[in-house]
């Protein structure tokens, strides 16, 4: 549905903000999204290469890269179609030349935390690309988006940046992106009928009251009880509003399938198993008073029926299987904790894989992640979306730690002639003080 905005001379057509963008675009919240990709050869100087790929291969992605979000009469959101200088969203920062790799990469970080903390003008597109043409330990050079949350989730504007890249093989065929797989044994199509139906009630009545004791806690966390206080969790206020700093980290996607495989889990679980683990020992090693702190981990839950990728134009049609936007719920558990001495093996990464598993398998096999996001519409229609948004902001407050990721593409890629050999990606304006992402790529380069 869209509205009409008459000015003196022309109408504008206005799309109606949806109710994530209006929670992301609030006076308390303003998640930004940073994505950055490594070249691998020097990033050319001519800015009109660049120029030209934004116009006619990124702002033809989406209406909102060419629109602002703009507050009607009753306090309604809408986006409004606004003419673009391209020149405003290109940045190239200028460094000493000639310094050591060591240097650009503190220039690279402190380049990163300023972005971060910089707020989009309100009277242009939220978003922004940088080219960091200076060779660090990692690449050549280094091309940044700085998409606003508003834009859309992680799967939207994931899809977007994708639509900039092509197989570095042949750029004619398009991005492998792989499904994302279960765990466990299936049944087989001949198994019993009726054994099947008497498991089904019991799952069902453990379903039931699986929802009820999740949404109940997930609801309280976003309330009443915050985590305790640790090295990763301050319990302080503004945290949103401090420089961030971003550290990389690759793991061998191989070995994390083979874990997966012999323990019969999904890759997530190993992933997490292995952040949590790792971060309990950070917490022992920087307070061994509070290292088995209650800590609880927040993982944002994509609705969507996620069969497999979509494509951007896929996503953009009319109700379309899996639709642009921000179309997440958010999934609490708690972090487990080292055993101490003499109870089993304390250092065991094994016991963290199998907890979040268990956890996190009972949280997705009930529907309280649904039940939460009518909480919010809900919530939204009954209190407007700035109390819905403060109600989120509580939500990522009461909790240590953010963990959320991507499925990259399989093949190598090139962005306008320029070979990626690695990508990651990070979120400013979250009040937590520890958040992890994770981006799966083949980086072959």
């Amino acid at each position: 549905m869209e509205s009409q905005l008459e000015g003196d001379d022309e109408v504008v057509l206005l799309a109606p903000a949806s109710p994530f963008s209006q929670y992301m675009s609030s006076s308390v919240l303003s998640f930004s999204i940073i994505a950055v990709l490594e070249s691998s050869v020097p990033i050319e100087d001519d800015d009109s290469v660049i120029l030209s790929e934004i116009r006619d291969v990124f702002l033809p992605i989406n209406p909102r890269f060419s629109s602002i979000m703009v507050t009607g009469k009753n306090g309604e959101k809408n986006w409004k179609p606004v003419k673009v200088n391209l020149e405003d969203h290109l940045q190239v920062p200028i460094f000493p030349v000639g310094k050591p790799l060591e240097f650009y990469d503190d220039c690279l970080s402190e380049y990163l935390t300023k972005i971060s903390m910089d707020p989009f003008p309100e009277t242009r597109p939220l978003w922004e690309i940088h080219i960091f043409r200076y060779p660090t330990s990692n690449a050549a050079g280094n091309c940044i988006f700085k998409l606003d949350h508003s834009l859309g989730d992680g799967y939207s504007l994931m899809g977007a940046l994708l639509s900039c890249l092509q197989r570095a093989d042949n750029p004619a065929l398009p991005l492998t992106i792989p499904r994302r797989e279960g765990s466990g044994k299936k049944q087989g199509k001949n198994s019993n009928a009726v054994a099947r139906a008497f498991k089904a009630v019991p799952r069902f009545l453990s379903g039931v009251v699986d929802t009820v004791t999740d949404f109940s806690w997930s609801f309280l966390k976003s309330t009443l009880i915050d985590d305790d206080k640790t090295a990763i969790h301050s319990q302080e206020d503004g945290v949103e509003l401090r420089p961030i700093s971003v550290t990389t980290l690759a793991f061998s996607l191989y070995h994390l399938k083979q874990i997966k495989s012999s323990l019969n889990v999904t890759i997530n679980d190993v992933i997490s198993g292995i952040v949590t683990y790792g971060t309990r020992l950070y917490m022992q090693e920087s307070e061994r008073e509070t290292c088995n702190g209650e800590c609880t981990a927040l993982v944002p839950f994509n609705t969507r029926a996620m069969g497999g990728y979509k494509s951007v134009s896929e996503m953009i049609k009319p109700n379309a299987e899996m639709p642009w936007g921000n179309r997440f719920t958010t999934l609490h558990f708690a972090i487990p904790k080292l055993r101490p001495p003499g109870d089993g093996d304390s250092s065991n990464p094994l016991h963290f894989i199998y907890k979040v598993h268990r956890m996190v398998k009972r949280q997705r096999s009930s529907a309280s992640v649904y039940l939460t996001r009518q909480f919010l519409e809900f919530s939204r229609k009954l209190r407007g979306p700035e109390a819905t948004a403060q109600y989120l902001l509580r939500t990522f407050k009461n909790t240590s730690i953010t963990m959320t990721n991507i499925i990259g593409p399989v093949e190598e890629t090139i962005l306008s002639n320029h070979p990626i050999k690695g990508m990651y990606f990070a979120i400013s304006g979250v009040p937590q003080n520890l958040l992890v992402t994770m981006l799966s790529y083949r980086a072959g380069f």
